[in-house]
């Protein structure tokens, strides 16, 4: 078993370059077009169920983060402020800081304008950009980096609808984790601990954690309580997963918050003409792309389902005489939106081989047999070697795994 700084460097998904610095990994093709695929399938089943997407820049004024109070809770994991105005003072609120959180953000486009109860709820979803300052000395691979692409979304809603917001969130995560081919370890109850640091008042913090632990039950998922892990502005949801070591992460989560809503001022109109406050649910379905992909690499070792392999389709033709016969499949593999790539340097041996060692789902051979009858013999990565078959065939077999997002390469075999 490889861990996935290994597989990520075989399978060229990312580099690391001094030049570019620690903890700023650089997705190379395979790790992009990987990282592509999971993206759409993620906003297309976030906009199913209602979320809005929106870009925000990954910065804003220290003032907004002196507001939302992270600049207070996490000044150190944050990078320095940027001013172009040398004799400005460290603390000045107009200087830029590259942020360590979406929230801010998404508070101010539910603030864009007046909101009314008939709205409720409203869900804002992105997948963006963060930065944490980490020392140089504990980033690795894909899993600890400076630069972290979120997918974050938050639901302003009244205290009514928190529950069913929460359920939405967890059945999401039931359905979307195991098409990307995995499992949760744990689920844990981030509670507040001990001491000072935690925003809002302890009677927010009583409903809210009440809200998830039903939440929680009703889902019928095993639980543990965590008290001390829940973030400065609420409890949490914490769903974890292991790595190849045995460490222990959280991949998404869930968080019930009172205290940002107040901070922003943040207001709808409610059922009697008055204003009113809306709860704030932040909430994650994959955590950040640097570290599900870490995850789904040691998970599958680099052999990724079908739809989304960076290459799913090889095409090999077997000698020089087929080449036309086989640039022709590729092109179609390409029109009908599988990721296909096109194999003629080396022996037909070393180019399996290579195909192989690439863990692509899917080979298509091309001899001389095949190219006179317009037919593929397909490859399977699983070992399976398909009888020839004709070009719409073949890519309505490939294209039908890919669609259903199966884990399966091929659910029958073809009769020759």
């Amino acid at each position: 078993m490889k861990d996935h700084r290994r597989l990520g460097r075989d399978l060229e998904i990312y580099h690391s370059d001094p030049m570019i610095g620690a903890g700023l990994p650089l997705w190379l093709p395979a790790g992009a077009a990987a990282r592509h695929a999971i993206e759409e399938y993620v906003r297309e089943e976030e906009r199913l169920a209602g979320y809005q997407h929106v870009y925000s820049p990954p910065m804003a004024k220290r003032q907004m983060y002196e507001r939302s109070g992270h600049l207070a809770k996490f000044a150190d994991d944050m990078f320095p402020a940027m001013s172009d105005d040398p004799g400005a003072p460290a603390d000045d609120a107009e200087a830029l800081m590259l942020r360590p959180s979406l929230c801010p953000h998404h508070a101010m486009v539910f603030g864009s304008r007046g909101r009314s109860y008939r709205e409720l709820p409203v869900r804002i979803a992105e997948i963006g950009g963060m930065y944490r300052a980490e020392r140089s000395g504990v980033v690795g691979g894909l899993s600890r980096v400076r630069a972290i692409s979120l997918n974050d979304a938050h639901v302003f809603c009244s205290l009514d609808q928190v529950g069913a917001e929460v359920a939405l969130v967890l059945a999401m995560c039931a359905r979307i984790h195991p098409a990307l081919g995995f499992a949760a370890d744990g689920y844990r109850l981030s509670l507040r601990g001990p001491g000072a640091g935690y925003l809002g008042a302890d009677a927010d913090w009583v409903r809210a954690e009440a809200l998830l632990r039903d939440a929680l039950v009703q889902a019928g998922v095993p639980f543990e309580e965590a008290p001390g892990e829940a973030a400065f502005y609420g409890p949490k949801i914490d769903i974890q997963v292991r790595d190849l070591a045995g460490r222990e992460s959280t991949l998404a989560t869930v968080q019930v918050d009172f205290a940002q809503p107040e901070r922003f001022d943040l207001s709808y109109t409610g059922r009697d003409g008055n204003p009113a406050r809306p709860v704030m649910v932040h909430r994650s379905i994959v955590g950040s792309m640097e570290r599900l992909l870490a995850h789904l690499l040691e998970v599958h070792q680099g052999a990724f389902p079908a739809w989304y392999a960076p290459v799913q389709l090889a095409v090999a033709p077997v000698g020089e005489a087929q080449d036309a016969a086989a640039r022709e499949f590729a092109e179609q593999a390409l029109r009908a939106g599988l990721r296909a790539s096109l194999s003629l340097d080396g022996s037909l041996g070393l180019r399996i081989r290579e195909a192989s060692q690439r863990r692509v789902p899917y080979l298509a051979v091309i001899g001389s047999r095949e190219a006179d009858a317009g037919e593929v013999s397909l490859r399977l990565r699983d070992g399976r070697q398909l009888p020839p078959m004709p070009y719409a065939q073949a890519l309505a077999l490939i294209h039908g795994a890919v669609a259903a997002r199966s884990a399966e390469l091929a659910d029958f075999v073809p009769v020759a």
